[in-house]
């Protein structure tokens, strides 16, 4: 009992931090955390930190949202796209009999992170303006589209590639862009989890209600901390959290 609310505290912390900060999915964090020290099943684990993520990612979407770093309109285009396309891709990956891309998410991860460290995203909101309205729900919908293939054919990585395309592609400063991705996250976690639900049964309800709580609280804090820092610092938030997140991951995936 100990070493499973132990476990779970870890890994709500972790996903909640990378949510709150850098609008990663709580997936890239719990499951293999769930899996490797709990022996939990890797459907079940999927499951439950889909279901953490749901209001780990609504309750920050409100925090940015209620801050003004959130793009409802264009988000809305993305997540139709991401939603659409994540079936296509499942459905590909279903056919396709190996799946080389397994570790993409890790890597992305890592990757990112150390981009906003060397790199930060220092766009202004009067930058942002400078793409005209068309132009921007065009780039929604073509980055959707890439983002919700790519989920749906190697089962991970929506936030970390959201948030890439939204600051590189779209143009957005780093709040509205963490903020933006975290609301889409919303709605395409809740999806997934009533799916995993659905199909495998009811999961750990202890795992799921410890997992979903500490996932929540260390998001809001840290959604709280991301809207009150200045750009530059919350680069450097972000760009530390994600590579030490993702050496993390890739530590845990190296022990199962």
């Amino acid at each position: 009992m100990f070493e499973k609310i132990l476990v779970c505290f870890f890994a709500g912390a972790g996903a909640g931090l990378g949510t709150g900060f850098a609008g990663m999915s709580a997936a890239a964090v719990i499951s293999p955390m769930l899996i490797t020290f709990l022996g939990m099943p890797a459907y079940e684990a999927v499951g439950i930190a889909l279901a953490s993520d749901v209001l780990a990612s609504a309750v920050s979407a409100y925090t940015y949202g209620k801050n003004r770093n959130l793009d409802i309109k264009n988000g809305l285009v993305m997540m139709a796209a991401v939603l659409l396309m994540t079936m296509v891709g499942s459905w590909v990956a279903s056919i396709v009999p190996n799946r080389t891309m397994g570790g993409f998410s890790v890597f992305m991860t890592m990757m990112l992170g150390i981009r906003f460290l060397i790199r930060p995203v220092m766009t202004t909101r009067e930058k942002m303006a400078e793409t005209g309205g068309k132009k921007r729900v065009v780039l929604s919908a073509v980055c959707g589209t890439a983002v919700g293939f790519i989920c749906g054919f190697v089962g991970a990585g929506g936030g970390m590639m959201m948030l890439l395309l939204l600051t590189s592609v779209l143009g957005y400063e780093l709040k509205t862009a963490v903020g933006t991705s975290v609301f889409i996250m919303t709605f395409t976690a809740l999806t997934g989890a009533v799916s995993h639900f659905a199909i495998g049964g009811a999961p750990d309800v202890l795992c799921l209600v410890l997992c979903v709580a500490f996932t929540l609280l260390w998001a809001r804090i840290a959604a709280l901390l991301a809207n009150r820092a200045s750009a530059r610092t919350l680069n450097r938030a972000t760009g530390a959290v994600l590579t030490v997140l993702g050496a993390v991951i890739l530590t845990v995936n190296l022990l199962k």
